[in-house]
C-alpha cells in the first residue's frame, strides 16, 4: 500500500516511459501493479515498437512525492518491464518558466520598426512627458500588475527566499492572465527589510497599474501594505490577507443562508491570527458579524493579554472578543456557530464540533491538511469548506483577485477599499442561485467564467460609488 494516503492528483503526476516485453499480459500486469500501489493511471501511449518489445508512456497521478517513488518501484518489480525514464510532469511544466512576454504589434518591416521604436516612439514619449496620465493609454500600465514577494511566507513552505518563491509568483501571473486578461509580472526581492521593500516597490510602480503583494510574512506584511497604500496612487492589495477574506465572506454569505442564521447573531472562532486570519475577521465584522474570537498558539486573544502579543494582535483585541473570553480554542469554540481555521492540521476534533452551536459551519483552510478532515466532520458540520481542490467548497483566492484587479484597473482606481472587497464577496456569492445553493456548493468553481466578470463589474461600480475611480465614465460605459 502507498505510504501516503493522499488522493492522487496531477500535482504529483509522473510520466513513466517503459519498455515492455512482447509477452502477452505484460501491460496488464504493469497496470495492476500500479493500481495496487495506489497510482491513478491516465493516458497510455505507444512510443515505439520493436521485434520483441514495445515502448509506452504511462501518465500516472500519485498522492505525494514519496508515493510516486513507490509507484515507480512497483513498476520496476514487474517481470518483463524496464523503466527507461521517469518524468515529473510538474517539473516539466516549469522548465524555462511558465510565462513569457509577447509582442502585441508586428515587427516585419522598416515601417513597423519606425513606429514601435525609433524615431516614432519619441513622439509618444513626449506626449506622456507633457501629460503623465497618458501613460495609462499609451503604455502597458493600464493593464499590468506587479506580483511582489520577498519569499518569507510561501504557501505552506515558509521562508524559502525570493528565488524559490519565483515559481509561485509566475503561477500567480498566469492566473491573472487566464482568468481576467490582466498582464502580471513576478517581482521577487532579495530583502526582508520593510523599508527597502516599500522603497523598491515605489521606485518600480511607474510601470504598473496595481501592486499585488504575495507571501510576505506577518506582521511585516501589514506595515508594508499600509505604507504602500498611503504612498502610492495605484491599488495595493495583499492577496494572502484580502483575497482569502473576500472568498471566505462569499462562502459565509451562502453558508448562513443554508443554516438559516443571521450574520449579526453569529459567534465566529478564528484559529490563526496571521495575515489571513486578521483580514477574515475584519471583513466579516464589516459584513455585520459582532462576535469574533481569535486564537493563536497561546489561546484566545483578549483585552489585557500580554503573552506573545504584537501591535497587530493588540489592535485585533480592540475589535474582537466582546465578552473577553479566555482559554484555548477548545474552550472558546463552545457555542460557536462558525469555525475558521487558518492555522495547522488537526487542530480541532469531532468533540469540538459537538460543543459548537446547532448546525455548525466549519471552514478548515489549512493546506494541504486541514484543521479537521471533511470525513471526520461529516454528520457534525452542517456546512464544510477547505482550501483543497479535491473536496467540495474550496476556498480559493483565484475566485477573487483576478476580478478585483480587472475592475480596479478598468476605472483606474487609486486604491482597493473595503466597499470594493465587500462588493467582490457579494458578487462571488451571487453566482450561486437560491435553487443551486447546497451544503456542498457555497462557492462557485474557479473555472466558472462568470466569476471574474461579475467581480470586476461590481468592484468597478463600488469604486465609482466610493469616489476612488479616476477614469471618467463615458456614455458607452453607462450602457454596459
Amino acid at each position: 500500500m502507498p505510504t501516503m494516503q493522499t488522493t492522487p492528483s496531477a500535482s504529483y503526476g509522473l510520466t513513466l516511459r517503459v519498455k515492455l516485453s512482447s509477452r502477452t499480459g505484460t501491460l496488464g500486469e504493469l497496470t495492476v501493479a500500479i493500481g495496487r500501489a495506489g497510482g491513478d493511471i491516465g493516458a497510455i501511449d505507444i512510443v515505439g515498437v520493436g521485434r520483441d518489445s514495445i515502448i509506452r508512456d504511462l501518465t500516472v497521478n500519485a498522492g505525494s512525492a514519496e508515493h510516486g517513488a513507490e509507484i515507480v518501484r512497483a513498476a520496476r518489480d514487474v517481470d518483463g518491464v524496464e523503466v527507461i525514464n521517469v518524468s515529473d510532469r510538474v517539473f516539466l511544466m516549469h522548465l524555462g518558466g511558465k510565462i513569457e512576454v509577447v509582442s502585441k504589434a508586428p515587427l516585419k518591416t522598416r515601417a513597423d520598426l519606425s513606429m514601435a521604436y525609433t524615431p516614432g516612439v519619441a513622439r509618444v514619449c513626449e506626449a506622456i512627458y507633457r501629460d503623465p496620465e497618458k501613460a495609462y493609454t499609451l503604455t502597458i500600465k493600464r493593464n499590468t500588475v506587479a506580483v511582489v514577494s520577498d519569499g518569507t511566507a510561501v504557501l505552506g513552505l515558509g521562508d524559502i527566499g525570493p528565488a524559490a518563491a519565483m515559481p509561485v509568483m509566475e503561477g500567480k501571473a498566469m492566473l491573472f492572465k487566464e482568468f481576467a486578461g490582466v498582464d502580471a509580472f513576478p517581482i521577487c526581492l532579495s530583502t526582508k527589510d520593510p523599508n527597502e521593500i516599500v522603497q523598491t516597490v515605489k521606485n518600480i510602480s511607474v510601470a504598473f497599474g496595481g501592486i499585488n503583494l504575495e507571501d510576505i510574512s506577518a506582521p511585516r506584511c501589514f506595515e508594508i501594505e499600509e505604507r504602500l497604500k498611503e504612498e502610492l496612487d495605484i491599488p495595493v492589495f495583499h492577496d494572502d490577507q484580502h483575497g482569502t477574506a473576500v472568498v471566505v465572506l462569499a462562502a459565509l454569505i451562502n453558508a448562513v443562508k443554508i443554516v438559516g442564521k443571521r450574520m449579526e447573531d453569529l459567534k465566529v472562532v478564528v484559529n490563526g491570527v496571521g495575515a489571513a486570519g486578521v483580514a477574515c475577521s475584519k471583513i466579516i465584522l464589516n459584513a455585520g458579524v459582532r462576535n469574533v474570537v481569535g486564537c493563536d498558539q497561546t489561546g484566545a486573544l483578549y483585552r489585557g493579554r500580554t503573552e506573545h502579543m504584537n501591535w497587530v494582535k493588540d489592535h485585533y483585541t480592540r475589535l474582537t472578543n466582546p465578552d473577553n473570553e479566555r482559554g484555548g480554542v477548545h474552550d472558546v469554540i463552545r457555542g460557536a456557530d462558525v469555525f475558521f481555521g487558518l492555522s495547522a492540521p488537526g487542530i480541532i476534533t469531532v468533540e469540538d464540533l459537538k460543543r459548537m452551536a446547532k448546525d455548525p459551519i466549519v471552514f478548515a483552510m489549512a493546506n494541504p491538511t486541514p484543521e479537521i478532515m471533511p470525513e471526520e466532520a461529516a454528520g457534525y458540520a452542517a456546512v464544510m469548506a477547505t482550501g483543497r481542490s479535491d473536496y467540495p467548497n474550496q476556498i480559493n483566492n483565484v475566485l477573487c483577485f483576478p476580478g478585483i484587479f480587472r475592475g480596479a484597473l478598468a476605472c483606474r482606481a487609486s486604491r482597493i477599499n473595503e466597499e470594493m472587497k465587500l462588493a467582490a464577496a457579494e458578487a462571488i456569492a451571487g453566482i450561486i442561485t437560491d435553487d443551486e445553493r447546497h451544503p456542498e456548493y457555497i462557492v462557485p468553481s474557479v473555472f466558472d467564467k462568470r466569476v471574474a466578470e461579475a467581480v470586476s463589474r461590481e468592484v468597478e461600480e463600488a469604486a465609482y460609488r466610493t469616489g476612488v475611480a479616476r477614469r471618467e465614465r463615458t456614455h458607452a460605459d453607462s450602457l454596459m
